[in-house]
């Protein structure tokens, strides 16, 4: 497998980085933010491996340390505590087939032709990845479900944590409401919105450090209120409101890498979803070995032996 994919986006190219060679910020950042050293990381990297072997029908078909260390890193190198995300993931897909199972990047193209994700380019100040949400215009809810939504989102972050760097710093996302109106809050429930927030605080693994909501119309806060019983503190206190305020968005994020129509320099237009996907489904192997991962039910089993 190469060690680069990228997609054209206009005069910039998004390059996704599967190398371990992170260089001195991030393996700095690592050091100090997750406790990330060479031997604690072989150290948690066996025992999690011994900890996975120990369950019972339980299929883990990766050999390759990077499909751990995604679990490991956001875990601080404690490999209980990883396992236990892994376990609740795994059970969440479960629990969720619509939205989570069988996710494979060729089958949901029609989300990203509809430019409503754009990963930007370059990476903030802090080595993180930015995905940009844009829910509002763009968002048809005749042409695009809200599980397809759900699906292109988790499909993106899964992609993004093939990379050392994203593991490491994780990721900011920026959620552009323009537009947002009743057609788009009569898409979420209670219960969805309290399943979509357990699959973001408690089994996603990646490091969410921020949120950035912009251009929110009133009819926002209907949708806000939904959403806003299952918010835990840590996450709460990472949501961020700026409305068409600028530079309030600009405090937390560099300007060199925030596209102009959010008030940064980055001279790029929000139009290349097909490039996006394109980039994604070369990764097709890895969904089809994650859809795998899981508790193997008892007829499998026994078939098995």
């Amino acid at each position: 497998m190469e060690n680069m994919k990228t997609a054209r986006m206009g005069q910039h190219v998004l390059e996704f980085e599967d190398s371990t060679d992170v260089g001195d910020f991030f393996v700095e950042k690592a050091r100090v933010e997750l406790r990330e050293t060479p031997e604690l990381r072989e150290s948690a990297l066996l025992e999690m491996r011994k900890l996975i072997e120990g369950l019972e029908n339980f299929n883990m078909p990766w050999e390759d340390d990077m499909y751990l260390l995604p679990f490991l890193r956001p875990c601080k190198f404690y490999p209980q505590s990883a396992l236990k995300q892994l376990l609740h993931w795994c059970n969440f897909i479960e629990k969720n087939p619509k939205l989570c199972k069988n996710l494979r990047p060729s089958e949901e193209g029609n989300v990203f032709k509809n430019n409503i994700f754009t990963v930007l380019p370059y990476r903030s100040q802090h080595g993180r990845r930015i995905l940009l949400i844009e829910a509002g215009k763009k968002w048809n809810t005749k042409q695009v479900s809200i599980n397809e939504i759900i699906r292109g989102i988790q499909i993106i972050v899964l992609s993004s944590l093939r990379e050392p760097k994203t593991q490491i710093a994780g990721a900011d996302i920026i959620l552009d409401v323009d537009g947002l109106s009743l057609s788009h809050v009569w898409q979420f429930s209670p219960s969805l919105a309290k399943t979509i927030l357990e699959w973001v605080q408690e089994c996603m693994p990646c490091r969410l450090k921020s949120v950035h909501i912009v251009n929110q119309p009133f009819i926002f806060n209907m949708l806000f209120n939904i959403f806003k019983p299952f918010i835990g503190e840590k996450l709460r206190n990472r949501i961020h409101f700026h409305g068409d305020n600028r530079t309030s968005l600009l405090e937390y994020i560099d300007p060199k890498v925030v596209p102009t129509q959010y008030g940064g320099e980055l001279k790029m237009e929000t139009c290349y979803g097909k490039e996006l996907h394109e980039l994604i489904c070369k990764y097709e192997e890895d969904f089809e070995r994650a859809n795998k991962v899981g508790f193997i039910k008892k007829e499998s089993a026994s078939k098995k032996k």
